[in-house]
């Protein structure tokens, strides 16, 4: 991984969440659509308070990491800038572990354990993209698990499809705060992706909190 400072297009905040609080809201008016084969996806939009102020915070301070990955034989960046908080270490802002544990009290029944880890994703404009995949390295390769996501920044669309292929079963447009969980058989039994969007789309970060041994 190489060390970089974010090079994005301005950002265009939402009108609806001009408040100076920074923090997750209730989390009653989650809704639930059944995927099938065991899987569910929750979403909340708006669910956390101040996102556009996170967003311009964490785009300044985390330490932001390009990649590259072997594709083809070929040597390919990755098309978006990452970052991994790994269990015990502090996140990049005290309200990600409001949120963390937030979560992890709302789902506690169906997780079963706490979230423990959070990988930062920032998609910079409509070039950047996650191709199609599930999370299953670790236990979510043969067990149930819960993967939560908190969008911030411009909304993007995250698509799901049976794993396997076939058309986009669900696309649910997410950023400026809003909550998505992935739960069940999900990663195993469908796959999500972020389209490039030939749209002019600002810059997005996705933080993603899994459990311990799921990524």
């Amino acid at each position: 991984m190489t060390a970089v400072r974010p090079d994005v297009p301005g950002f265009q905040g939402s009108l609806f969440d001009q408040g100076s609080d920074i923090g997750p809201g209730p989390l009653g008016g989650v809704r639930r659509t059944e995927l099938g084969d065991g899987a569910w996806v929750d979403h909340l939009p708006g669910w956390f308070h101040g996102a556009d102020a996170l967003f311009e915070e964490l785009v300044a301070g985390v330490p932001w990491q390009a990649e590259e990955r072997t594709m083809y034989e070929n040597v390919v960046a990755v098309p978006r800038l990452l970052a991994y908080y790994r269990e015990g270490v502090p996140l990049p802002h005290p309200a990600l572990d409001e949120a963390r544990d937030a979560l992890g009290a709302h789902y506690a029944a169906e997780l079963g354990e706490p979230f423990a880890t959070a990988g930062l994703c920032l998609y910079r404009d409509g070039r950047d993209s996650v191709a199609w995949h599930g999370d299953r390295t670790g236990r979510s390769a043969t067990r149930d698990t819960l993967v939560a996501i908190l969008a911030l920044g411009d909304p993007r669309d995250l698509v799901f499809r049976p794993r396997g292929g076939g058309p986009v079963a669900l696309r649910l447009p997410s950023g400026h705060g809003d909550l998505l969980v992935m739960g069940g058989s999900c990663q195993r039994t469908w796959e999500h992706a972020v389209p490039k969007s030939a749209r002019a789309v600002g810059p997005r970060v996705s933080v993603q909190f899994r459990p311990r041994g799921v990524r």
